[in-house]
């Protein structure tokens, strides 16, 4: 089977769901904080943390349920974390988020061999892991049940949690708190709101998304910790957030492309492909995604500025 024939197949469109699902918990991570008015750039970091939380946690206490509520609880702290020194010490943002992120990356390795003796994965223990489900009725449908069938419990969830998001963000009243503080604080604080606390609330969900992300890729789609796993999919997810402009939907959409991207790059190493220009298609992707974001916002932009000053010229006249 050539490149076209693996392409054009249901397990190409499965693997797409199956790589796009800790994207989509980074995008929704990043929504979630990039609504509150702060742009969470450790969500890569949190994932990571939270992925080797989980396999610890796991190979060590032999409870799945502890292992995720811990995986998870790391992740909630490492948000209202970079929450506190941004918000309430007033730190720069982005000076912030990449401290953690240092830190994180020579953290893991440093309590990864503390517990194993190893400095590159966990494979020295035994973890759990999620498992897999199969849909009654929907796996017997031909080709459909290929595609949607017998993905891990992380990816319905991820899916699921779209939903969740785009309700929490427009038919709640945290959700309007959250959006009020990312659009206004001092507009938000006049009518008796209390900023800092909603962006703490907002970073701390965004932590606890990205947890997700993270604990699917050490226990859902391996169940083994290695070092640098992640590869930049928190980032990506900033990413696909980004080209979603805020809703929950556009970000999964713009994850499965994404998604899309990192599949196409399996079937071009599967076809002998060279490994270094494999490795470079979801990034270039990502690059371009966003220029054609920013050429489209521009265009928006302009044209606001133009129907705005054409009116303007129209109320004179």
């Amino acid at each position: 089977m050539g490149i076209w024939g693996n392409i054009f197949s249901a397990s190409f469109l499965y693997t797409v769901i199956r790589v796009s699902t800790p994207l989509i918990f980074a995008s929704l991570s990043s929504l979630i904080a990039r609504k509150a008015g702060v742009t969470n750039i450790t969500i890569d970091s949190t994932m990571l943390m939270s992925a080797l939380t989980g396999v610890l946690v796991s190979a060590f206490t032999g409870s799945l349920w502890l292992a995720l509520f811990c995986g998870m609880l790391v992740g909630i702290t490492m948000g209202i974390f970079m929450g506190y020194f941004h918000i309430m010490m007033n730190t720069n943002m982005i000076l912030t988020g990449v401290a953690i992120n240092t830190f994180t990356n020579g953290a893991v390795v440093m309590i990864l061999y503390a517990f194993t003796g190893d400095k590159g994965s966990s494979s020295m223990i035994k973890s759990l892991g999620v498992p897999g489900v199969d849909i009654p009725l929907l796996k017997n449908i031909p080709v459909l049940g290929e595609i949607l069938s017998g993905h891990n419990i992380f990816t319905y969830v991820a899916f699921l949690l779209v939903i969740v998001v785009w309700f929490l963000m427009y038919r709640t009243p945290l959700g309007l708190r959250i959006r009020a503080v990312g659009e206004n604080s001092s507009a938000a604080r006049s009518v008796g709101e209390n900023p800092t606390k909603i962006k703490l609330i907002a970073l701390g969900l965004s932590g606890f998304f990205a947890s997700l992300g993270g604990m699917y890729l050490s226990m859902g789609n391996m169940q083994v910790f290695i070092v640098g796993m992640t590869s930049s999919r928190g980032f990506i997810g900033v990413a696909a957030d980004a080209m979603g402009r805020g809703n929950p939907v556009g970000a999964m959409l713009a994850s499965l492309l994404f998604g899309c991207a990192n599949a196409v790059g399996n079937v071009l190493q599967i076809n002998s492909f060279s490994t270094d220009v494999v490795m470079a298609i979801p990034y270039v992707v990502s690059i371009v995604g966003i220029i054609v974001y920013s050429a489209r916002e521009k265009q928006r932009r302009e044209s606001r500025i133009k129907r705005a000053i054409a009116e303007a010229e129209r109320m004179q006249s």
